[in-house]
Order: C-alpha cells, then structure tokens, then sequence
C-alpha cells in the first residue's frame, strides 16, 4: 500500500464487474453457510459426529488460494500489481520486528476488548463449530497450514483488494473499512449472527491497522495466529 496521490485513490484498483463477482461468491459461500446452520440437526454443534478433519481443511485450503487467485485475475486486468496491494516488503529485520509487535498488541487489545464485548451479545444460538476443530498432530500440523493460508489470502482479498477498491469508489477509508468489514463479517455466516458481529468488527480491526501501516503485514500475522491459537485452543477445551 503505497502512498498514492488523489487521483490515483479515485481510480479503481480492478474492473468493477470483477469486484461485484468477488463479492457474489463470497455472499453465496455465507448463504451455503447459513443454509448448513438451519438445516443442522437438533444437536448442539454443526456436524455431531465426524471422521477425520483432513479432507475438510485442505478443501478450505484450496478454496482460500483459488479465492485469491480470483482476486489476482482482476488486479492484473487494471494493472495492479498484488505486492502494491499487500505493501512494500520487509527491508530488514526491524520491519518484521515491528509489524509482530504491533500484530501481538493488537491481539492482545482485542482479546482483552472481547472478553467484556461478547456477554453483552447475549447468549449465542447457533451451532458449534467445536468438533471440526483440529484433533492429533496431523489435523493440527494442516489446520496450521489453513490458519496460514486464512491470514494471506482473506486480508489480501478483504483488507487489501475490498478495502482499497472501495476507498477509490467512495473516496472515504472510513466507508471503505465499514464495508469491507461488512463483507468479512457476513462471508463467516455459518457460525452464527453473534459471531458475524464479532468477526465483522474483528474485520473493522484490521482495516485500521491496514489502513494505519499502509500494510497487510501486521494483519497478516494476526490474522493467522489468532486462527492458530483459536482453533488448538478450543480443540484442548
């Protein structure tokens, strides 16, 4: 995310057709998701009894790199290039060191601002998630590897491609991390409204940070790790 002049900002980052078809799959994933939520069974948790997790997790896998790849195809019909969108790379050693810091006192911000915001949601109905989380050092060894893959692809599709081609229409950050933290909130729709909530403003999070750094960097970074301890956390529980 360089810095950019602004005319440069007025100026689309990918055709918008592409964009409105970004944003259809990603609102037909949630509905398929939502769909899975009502027609669940009368159990506590999405799937009751399940077998191995793998098969799953590199459908996931494949799924957030062919999203990616979607959102790469339409940079590259505006001449966007995806490094300009991620931000400039690490030139030494004290830029990876800073963006950690800022990604671990985010988190820790956020872990500490969920823990008084989610009682006040109430009590959440949805279906667990719980038992598709990872299970033994396989299940674990490739959840990691979607954790990873999550915190790349969502924040270049969300933070970098979404937010930025809606500040270039709107002319507005503000509107732009809005939306797009709209968006991000909805396209996890399988886990509940309450999550939604919380996923959506998670997303507003990390558009500010994007925004701040002119960077999905830091993102990145938390992005994945807070799906990594998440996930085994939850797992162990």
């Amino acid at each position: 995310m360089s810095e950019s002049s602004p005319a440069a900002v007025r100026k689309p980052i990918a055709p918008i057709g592409h964009t409105i078809a970004l944003v259809a799959i990603i609102l037909a994933m949630a509905a398929y998701g939502a769909y899975l939520q009502r027609n669940a069974g009368s159990g506590a948790h999405l799937v009751e009894h399940r077998g191995s997790a793998l098969p799953l997790y590199l459908s996931l896998i494949a799924a957030e790199w062919g999203l990616f790849r979607f959102a790469l195809i339409g940079l590259k019909k505006s001449g966007t290039r995806m490094r300009d969108v991620i931000g400039q790379r690490w030139a030494s050693w004290k830029d990876v060191a800073r963006d950690v810091a800022i990604a671990i006192a985010a988190w820790a911000v956020w872990t500490a601002a969920e823990t008084l915001v989610v009682p006040m949601l109430g009590h959440d109905t949805a279906k667990g998630i719980d038992t598709l989380l990872p299970r033994g050092l396989a299940e674990i060894a490739v959840w990691v590897a979607l954790s990873v893959s999550a915190g790349i692809c969502e924040e270049a599709i969300f933070r970098g491609y979404l937010q930025q081609q809606f500040q270039a229409l709107t002319g507005s950050a503000a509107i732009a991390i809005g939306a797009q933290a709209l968006v991000f909130g909805v396209g996890h729709g399988y886990q509940g409204l309450r999550n939604t909530i919380i996923i959506a403003v998670f997303g507003a999070l990390y558009g500010a940070i994007a925004h701040w750094r002119r960077n999905l960097r830091p993102g990145m970074i938390m992005h994945a790790w807070t799906d990594i301890f998440s996930g085994i956390l939850s797992s162990r529980t």
